[in-house]
């Protein structure tokens, strides 16, 4: 398992190296590792690292706000944070150097996002729900069962109509420059006293249960449509309320699950995929028009390399380290922590969608779709999305979706 290349370095050792060489070079180094990692590998790695950064004196100086992110949790979700990092400096020739700052020591899930705006940070990486209550355009990624799997999320991502339906909107409504993001559809995680009971394969097992939900409000819709009880739960609160039993389950990913550290409490993960799971990293606008047009062009093509790396490595880190699959892999993380997968039928998953989604609730999808297209310029969000989403097959796998410089289209 990816992961287990760091377990001969405790936080501890990590802390002493940050003294020393700074937290960003440490990490840095930490991330570009390959083989088992012990203290005296990492700390040469660090001050190779720690050399090359520092040769020249940069034009810019970004602080990167990256949540509870840190050099181990990013083998497990692969968001890229690290990989932007490393290469935009290299490509920059040190012109930007990046203070990663994560393990939510200057911004959390909530309020990165606002933090960036505010100008405190200068880049950011969060949920893209989580988001929304600072950035509310985010809710056009949360109409339920807008896509239909993570290639679909990919083939998005990658698409010239991303720059028209969310990138542009949201920076000019938001101030935000949207870089990369890595895709996952959620599900609902139930907590251990589920451990005992039949593997969940229909949403309407669940029905009056009580969950958590995050910032978007368009989950909350979808939620409440299929008898969830969506209850609104801070992420730094919700393993503490799934140990407690205040909660029956919560709506997130499989990767965030393990991350997070929130497996030896969630017993079942059901992939109900019924809207986005979506770890983004976007930039305060200002800062990037700041830059000039050179270093706005190595922005995006790390933004770009960084989003074909997230592509192929979580789907690999969701098999191969979350244990997203049936059957799974051992010594993965759900594996050891006996937190069983359903992937649900085809049926199953259709089931849900008909109680939920826009296509056969169009009324109560309105105000929010409303709302939406008029800050989008007055697109249909729902169905320009959509109609991106269903222009692969739906059997495509996501690590196959071809890649795109999304801005030149």
């Amino acid at each position: 398992m990816l992961l287990d290349k760091m377990k001969n370095v405790s936080r501890r050792d990590v802390l002493r190296l940050t003294k020393h060489y700074g937290i960003s070079s440490t990490l840095l180094a930490a991330g570009a590792m390959t083989g088992a990692v012990t203290l005296p590998r990492l700390a040469e790695a660090a001050q190779s690292t720690y050399d090359k950064r520092y040769k020249n004196e940069p034009k810019f100086k970004l602080k990167f706000g990256a949540a509870g992110f840190n050099e181990k949790n990013l083998l497990i979700e692969r968001a890229g944070c690290l990989q932007f990092v490393n290469d935009l400096e290299e490509r920059t020739d040190g012109a930007i150097r990046i203070e990663f700052i994560g393990n939510n020591q200057i911004c959390g899930q909530l309020d990165c996002v606002k933090k960036t705006q505010q100008g405190i940070v200068d880049i950011y990486a969060a949920s893209t729900q989580n988001s929304a209550g600072g950035a509310p355009y985010l809710n056009v990624l949360d109409y339920a069962y807008m896509f239909p799997s993570r290639a679909a999320q990919y083939h998005f991502l990658y698409h010239p109509g991303s720059q028209k339906v969310l990138r542009d909107p949201l920076r000019k409504r938001h101030g935000l420059q949207f870089l990369f993001s890595h895709a996952e559809l959620r599900g609902i995680q139930l907590g251990l006293s589920w451990k005992d009971k039949p593997l969940v394969t229909s949403v309407t097992q669940l029905a009056g249960t009580k969950n958590r939900v995050t910032g978007t409000q368009l989950g909350r819709i979808a939620m409440e449509k299929m008898n969830l009880n969506p209850t609104p739960i801070a992420w730094a609160e919700t393993l503490d309320g799934l140990k407690q039993g205040l909660i029956d389950g919560a709506e997130t990913w499989a990767s965030a699950v393990a991350y997070a550290n929130m497996s030896p409490v969630v017993s079942q993960v059901i992939n109900l995929e019924f809207f986005c799971g979506t770890e983004a990293t976007a930039m305060n606008g200002k800062v990037f028009d700041g830059l000039g047009g050179e270093l706005q062009d190595a922005v995006m093509e790390s933004s770009y390399l960084t989003q074909v790396h997230v592509q192929a490595a979580n789907e690999a880190a969701l098999v191969n380290t979350v244990g997203f699959s049936e059957p799974q892999l051992p010594n993965t993380v759900f594996a050891k922590h006996g937190t069983r997968v359903s992937m649900l039928s085809a049926a199953a998953k259709r089931e849900a969608e008909e109680m939920c989604s826009p296509e056969f609730h169009p009324k109560e999808w309105e105000k929010w779709r409303d709302r939406l297209n008029d800050w989008s310029g007055g697109m249909d969000t729902y169905k320009f999305i959509s109609d991106i989403a269903r222009e692969i097959p739906k059997d495509t796998l996501a690590e196959n979706v071809e890649p795109r410089r999304w801005w030149k289209g």
